[in-house]
């Protein structure tokens, strides 16, 4: 089933359209002292090697604003400003040539503040990301719970998105987050009804990786299935190169974009006579320095099957483009379901990419 994409504007970050038909782009943010240049650059460079699109960085006072220059002088991708509570670190970072500008109308409430900013934005024609957040709500809508917070959350975000809108300011991307997963999934998909923006998509504060990584799955894939969703960031505790990657497997569990061969491997029973977990983290590994699996008549891999007995072989992995099922201490190697050849369990990872090389699908 293909997922139908919600129709959204296109707005342009950089060199990177968020919107429309364009790829869902994954976003990190770095987790530095944005005024430490040295420091922020390494970890953006280390972003954008694993994949990151577009990042952002903590806007805390006027020097780490300024810092934006040295910084954007060595990486590729867009560079987003981090704003919260002083309007005039958004406009030192337009000065020091920021891509977009983030910004939590809960933290800077003042109509007139706001208007600077957008009035700065509009004339350099840098975007805006209206940061919607459940724990810079007004009270009122704060202390709420469950739908009621939701209805509150979607009635901030449309009086801010009015607000813009009467300011002659479209060039707007709009996030709405919450740590509740449930809170967050019903927030955008009530939104959705009452705006073409692109939609940044996340559950904020998601926590340590293994939660962190089971409320965004859950939360950012809902939204993703319904077509909602033009930009992913997944928010944890950790190292961001681990935001990149799990957005990035979220995305190709959908079938939304594709990076790596995904590999299906089964969880392994009392019939397995291999070390089955072994060999699937040496392919990991093989794949990692390898992604991009080409075959020698240019075709590309996408699925590779590793099974622990034939139960789970070439029948149940049969729409593999290639993969291998284990009895003792060897394998049954396979392509698009037909038994091609055996191969010894300890050669398994080499037999099996020498064979992708040398075939054609």
């Amino acid at each position: 089933m293909e997922i139908k994409r919600r129709k959204t504007r296109i707005v342009k970050v950089g060199s990177v359209k968020i919107g429309g038909n364009n790829p869902i782009v994954i976003q990190s943010m770095a987790k530095t002292d944005t005024r430490n240049t040295t420091r922020t650059i390494s970890e953006i460079l280390k972003l954008e090697k694993s994949g990151c699109e577009i990042v952002r960085v903590a806007v805390k006072d006027l020097e780490s604003a300024r810092a934006l220059r040295a910084i954007k002088e060595r990486v590729s991708i867009p560079l987003v400003a981090d704003i919260h509570f002083d309007y005039r670190l958004a406009l030192e970072s337009l000065e020091s040539g920021a891509d977009k500008i983030r910004i939590n109308p809960g933290n800077i409430p003042k109509p007139v503040d706001l208007r600077q900013i957008i009035r700065a934005a509009g004339k350099r024609k840098i975007p805006i990301r209206i940061g919607i957040n459940s724990g810079s709500l007004p009270y009122h809508i704060a202390h709420l719970g469950g739908d009621k917070r939701v209805a509150g959350l979607v009635s901030f975000a449309r009086k801010y998105i009015n607000f813009f809108e009467k300011e002659k300011f479209r060039d707007i991307i709009i996030s709405i987050k919450s740590s509740s997963v449930y809170e967050t999934v019903r927030s955008y998909r009530k939104l959705a009804a009452f705006c073409d923006y692109p939609f940044h998509v996340g559950v904020t504060a998601a926590g340590p990786y293994n939660t962190g990584i089971v409320k965004s799955s859950i939360g950012a894939g809902a939204l993703l299935l319904d077509g909602i969703g033009d930009t992913i960031r997944v928010s944890l505790t950790g190292d961001p190169r681990d935001e990149v990657i799990a957005a990035k497997r979220i995305l190709q569990s959908l079938d939304l974009r594709r990076f790596d061969p995904d590999i299906i491997s089964c969880p392994t029973c009392g019939r397995c006579q291999v070390d089955l977990a072994g060999i699937v983290k040496q392919l990991e590994g093989a794949l990692s320095h390898n992604p991009s699996l080409v075959t020698r008549d240019g075709s590309r891999i996408t699925t590779i099957a590793v099974m622990g007995c034939e139960v789970n072989g070439p029948g149940e992995a049969r729409e593999a483009d290639v993969g291998v099922a284990f009895g003792r201490d060897s394998g049954t190697l396979f392509k698009k379901g037909k038994i091609v050849k055996r191969i010894k369990a300890k050669n398994a990872v080499r037999e099996l990419l020498k064979y992708i090389r040398d075939f054609k699908l």
